[in-house]
């Protein structure tokens, strides 16, 4: 959480580019869904202390625990052994977080938004909120593929690390 925090800090000077998903989907791959979840919730609240607290954050909340929990769930091992996504693939990975921030996380976002700025809901102004949030969603998409391809395999190998060492255990 404290990571996530630090990289959505440390790119304040960049608008709407921030590592913070893609922290908080390397949680959810290396220590599982829960941990991913709750990793994605606690750092949002956590890093609109620096951003500002409103009607956004638990929209925010939700949708960076969302983004753990299923990033978590995709490399859940299954009962045959095999894996949806392996970290060590790191464009697969990246790829796919990518296309989660497009599909899943930023829609959802932009859903917090049409409840919260609009007035009167219309299909005209629900169009404009999700059309004005494809580049802003374009941008957070790309920071988190860049981030899965520069970090996963590393952080992974050291959480893994401390997995052992603490014997924590991410099975559901």
């Amino acid at each position: 959480c404290a990571i996530a925090v630090i990289g959505r800090i440390a790119f304040i000077m960049v608008p709407n580019f921030s590592p913070i998903l893609g922290i908080i989907m390397i949680t959810g791959m290396a220590l599982g869904p829960q941990s991913g979840f709750i990793c994605g919730v606690i750092s949002a609240f956590v890093s609109n202390f620096f951003f500002g607290q409103g009607p956004w954050t638990p929209w925010q909340m939700f949708a960076f625990g969302l983004g753990g929990l299923l990033m978590g769930l995709l490399v859940k091992k299954r009962h045959n052994g095999k894996i949806l996504l392996d970290p060590e693939k790191r464009l697969t990975v990246s790829i796919a977080g990518a296309v989660m921030i497009m599909v899943l996380i930023g829609p959802l976002l932009d859903t917090g938004t049409v409840f919260i700025m609009s007035s009167m809901i219309g299909d005209s102004s629900v169009l404009a909120i999700y059309v004005a949030g494809i580049p802003i969603n374009a941008i957070h998409a790309v920071a988190t593929f860049l981030t899965l391809l520069v970090l996963c395999k590393p952080m992974c190998e050291k959480l893994d690390r401390i997995k052992v060492k603490y014997g924590i255990m991410n099975e559901i």
